[in-house]
Parts: structure tokens; C-alpha cells; sequence
């Protein structure tokens, strides 16, 4: 398991918001890392960071990131901590960065690093039915016939079925849910930067991940180290006000 359609609808209903500067949240704290205790992520540590829910209110309700990461190897000229995103959005980065091949010169001189993204899997999870099965029951005919929807029938169907499913989730992580956003995960990384202690940002992010990198450097242009933007989504067309009103068509 990678990650759900539950939680894919959760990150694409929200990455279209207004990216609006808010003030800072209050210092990150110190992140507590023990070794992870999954076999599939042997080598690495995990640790859980608390971020506000709303970084209007940075002093109100957190929730929590699942992080994980893989010290550097040559730690005498490490450089600092190199965090990734891989995409979806809703990839989760403690099951995908163990079995992610990272050449040997990185892992020398960073520290690899990343998260599962708030709405996902061992973090602050978005939930929209009573168990996994439910879910599937009610994903069953866009899985089977709708993956790849052709033709405007077929589009209005399959956005439709994701307007059911995104009420459901409303339902039942609403407040969650509207705290799902692009600018939400890219606070997170900030406070993840200093979690970790670099005074300024390196990533690299695919597909997804790569809008979520712009959005970093928009928000922080004075944070960032280096980006390493992989399969690159186009910022202006992703939050277009014309794609938004046609459902992303």
C-alpha cells in the first residue's frame, strides 16, 4: 500500500487554495528520532513532529507528522538534511524513501529525510469511511471502469463520483480536511527545516512534489538552499481559476 484515493481527493481538494503569507508558527521543537521499527524501513529513524492545524492559530490545535530519515554517511563533511517529496499528491514518504534508490554521493553528504504529508498515512490522516473495505466498496466502479475516464460523459461521472466521495470526507475530517493544502504542507517543511536545524532549505520533489517545492520558495524565497524540481507541474496552470471551474479539465 502506497497511499489511498481517500487520500489523493483530501490533497487535490485543497491544492488549489489561495496561497496567503500567514505569520509564523511558533518554534519547531526538537525532533525525538528512534529507530524505526518496520522491517521494510531498516536504517532508518522515525520520528513524530506536532504542527499547528491552522497556522492562523499557531498556538490552537496540532496535529501530527510521521517523519523518517537516514543519517549521513560521511558525517564529517556533511552538508545538512536533503528532504524529499514524491508526488501523488498523497505519496507517503515513510514507506516510499526506504525503497527510493538515492545515489551514494547524497546519502554521503546529507542527511535523507522525509514525511508523510499531513492528511496521510501515519500522520494526521484524513478518514472517510468506517474501514478500508467501505472504501473500496465505494470506489469499486471508478477503479474498475472510470481510472481513465473518456469523453465528457465519462468526466462528468468521474468527478461527480469525486464530488460524493469528497462529501463523505467533509463528513467525517472536515476540520481536517480544509487544513489540507499546498501552502499547509509547505509551512510544514519550513517547520521540518527547522526542526532538523538547517538555517536554509534542500529538496527535491517530483512530479507533485515539484509544486509543492514552488510553493516553498514563493512562500520562504529567502530559506532555500537548493530545489531539485523532478517532472515539473506547471504553478500557473495548476491553480488556474479556469481549471478549478471545469473540474480541472
Amino acid at each position: 500500500m502506497i497511499f489511498t484515493l481517500t487520500a489523493i481527493v483530501g490533497l487535490l481538494a485543497a491544492a488549489v487554495r489561495a496561497i496567503a503569507v500567514r505569520p509564523p508558527a511558533a518554534a519547531a521543537p526538537a525532533l525525538s528520532w528512534e529507530p524505526c521499527a518496520d522491517p521494510a524501513q531498516r536504517g532508518f529513524q522515525c520520528a513524530t513532529l506536532r504542527v499547528p492545524l491552522d497556522y492562523d492559530d499557531p498556538g490552537g490545535r496540532t496535529i501530527r507528522l510521521a517523519v523518517i530519515r537516514r543519517q549521513a554517511t560521511d558525517p564529517r563533511h556533511r552538508i545538512g538534511t536533503l528532504f524529499f517529496n514524491f508526488g501523488g499528491p498523497g505519496g507517503a514518504g515513510t514507506l516510499l524513501l526506504p525503497a527510493a534508490g538515492i545515489p551514494a554521493a547524497w546519502q554521503a553528504r546529507f542527511d535523507i529525510a522525509s514525511w508523510d504529508p499531513r492528511g496521510v498515512g501515519e500522520s494526521t490522516a484524513v478518514e472517510c469511511f468506517d474501514s478500508p473495505e467501505a472504501e473500496l466498496a465505494f470506489l469499486d466502479d471508478m477503479v474498475v471502469g472510470l481510472s481513465f475516464p473518456v469523453g465528457s460523459a465519462e468526466m462528468d461521472a468521474w468527478l461527480g463520483r469525486y464530488g460524493q466521495l469528497y462529501r463523505r470526507c467533509e463528513q467525517r475530517s472536515g476540520d481536517l480536511l480544509r487544513h489540507v493544502s499546498t501552502a499547509d504542507t509547505a509551512r510544514d517543511l519550513d517547520l521540518l527545516r527547522r526542526a532538523v536545524g538547517d538555517r536554509r532549505l534542500t529538496y527535491d520533489g517530483l512530479s507533485y512534489g515539484t509544486f509543492l517545492g514552488a510553493t516553498y520558495a514563493n512562500l520562504f524565497p529567502d530559506r532555500v538552499r537548493a530545489l531539485v524540481l523532478d517532472a515539473n507541474l506547471n504553478p500557473k496552470a495548476y491553480v488556474s481559476p479556469e481549471i478549478e471551474a471545469n473540474g480541472g479539465r
